[in-house]
């Protein structure tokens, strides 16, 4: 899958295709650590080490995921190595990863054990987010000048609480003060005591509900409080019709915001837990049909920036409990291409607004070098018609614990060149 990094590789007939730099043509690309360094003509008159025809396929920039669970400490349910080989295999050589109670990244010195394994592994570069506050107890300000120099992209609390509103304001004065981004995951606590949406499915089958205002009055607080501090924001996995509203009128206002979905919020709704399906359970919950369209217009029309695979690999004991006590979480890095392009055919995306969303926009909003083909952050070729089934024994990462086993797709990476 990873092939000849350091090779000089001239690839032949391909659909090229850089939506930043504006580029949709089927010609010839020559690459070198990554990066495109000449383009029709000229690549074919330069000096290459291999060669590969690549007819019938796409070459488009590695792809950047905004969101993914590593597992690192809980072997159970995988590991750094583990799970950057599957993002490799997805096509994503760029990973956001967040803290969270198990990985509480708020000092250097877990920053720096992240980066040497993920250097250690070899395969997809992980960007830390830190902890906002200490412990992401919800407190005090975690030292983010010290997680900042060490390497961390953004800061947040993901879904832990906040002890006051005072304490959270003070933290996003901080955060701009050091022109740091906040990542912020919108979730009430007091209304988000249950497990699935707060509808028809949810009632029939008795579950406890997480009503889709738990989102958006977390979602309208937390606005108020960037317009007033003036902090670059970044709302993620965004789940509800009235969220995307409340971004829509955000950026109207000319707000620093941006917003991304996860991958299975554009294809699955509540229904999908019918019969207590565990692989369906995540957090937050899949919601109704409205909300889901609603999703996708956005992300075509732009309220939505990114798509994210919200990737959290979990052992087969993890989804065997009933329903309620279940983990939450999919594993998504494998099947975010096949599943964006299943929204391509089915009109509810354009290709464009798709590879822009995994591309030049998510690698904006966590300000890395990536997301074109000049930028040396890794190219991918994709064959958009080979046809798999999601089983398995065909997924790389640690977890298989996805509702699309089974599923029948269209779309596989094919290489990467780091």
């Amino acid at each position: 899958m990873l092939k000849h990094p350091k090779q000089r590789v001239l690839l032949v007939g391909g659909r090229v295709i850089d939506v930043a730099s504006g580029i949709d043509r089927i010609t010839d690309i020559l690459i070198e650590n990554g990066r495109m360094i000449a383009l029709g003509a000229e690549a074919r008159a330069a000096a290459y080490d291999t060669k590969e025809t690549v007819t019938g396929c796409l070459v488009l920039p590695a792809f950047v995921d905004l969101c993914a669970s590593l597992r690192e400490g809980e072997k159970q349910h995988g590991s750094i190595a583990s799970e950057t080989k599957a993002a490799i295999y997805g096509g994503f050589a760029h990973v956001v990863l967040l803290p969270n109670p198990r990985l509480v990244i708020d000092n250097p010195a877990i920053v720096a054990q992240i980066q040497e394994k993920a250097a250690s592994a070899g395969l997809a570069k992980v960007y830390p987010v830190g902890a906002l506050t200490k412990g992401l107890e919800g407190k005090q300000p975690a030292n983010m000048h010290a997680l900042h120099k060490s390497g961390c992209i953004a800061v947040s609390n993901v879904r832990e609480g906040m002890n006051s509103d005072e304490t959270l304001l003070r933290c996003l004065e901080y955060a701009a003060s050091l022109a740091l981004t906040v990542f912020f995951y919108p979730e009430e606590p007091s209304l988000a005591n249950g497990c699935a949406h707060d509808g028809f499915t949810a009632s029939r089958l008795g579950l406890p509900s997480i009503p889709a205002v738990a989102e958006t009055v977390a979602l309208a607080k937390q606005l108020l409080l960037v317009e007033e501090t003036g902090v670059r924001a970044h709302f993620g996995q965004l789940s509800c019709k009235s969220s995307v509203e409340l971004i829509r009128i955000a950026k109207a206002k000319g707000l620093a915001v941006t917003a991304d979905v996860a991958m299975h919020q554009l294809h699955l709704t509540d229904a999908a837990i019918d019969g207590f399906n565990s692989l369906a359970h995540v957090r937050p919950p899949l919601r109704s049909e409205t909300d889901r369209l609603a999703l996708c217009a956005a992300v075509q029309s732009g309220v939505i920036d990114a798509i994210c695979s919200h990737h959290q690999p979990l052992n087969a004991a993890a989804k065997l409990a009933p329903f309620a006590a279940t983990e939450a979480g999919i594993s998504a890095l494998e099947t975010v291409l096949p599943l964006g392009l299943k929204l391509v055919r089915d009109g509810l995306l354009t290709e464009d607004v798709l590879w822009r969303a995994l591309t030049v926009n998510p690698a904006r909003i966590a300000g890395i070098q990536a997301g074109a083909l000049a930028t040396g952050g890794g190219v991918i070729v994709v064959n958009p018609e080979l046809s798999w089934s999601i089983a398995p024994e065909q997924l790389i990462s640690h977890g298989h614990n996805t509702p699309f086993l089974g599923m029948m797709v269209q779309g596989k990476v094919l290489g990467v060149w780091l």
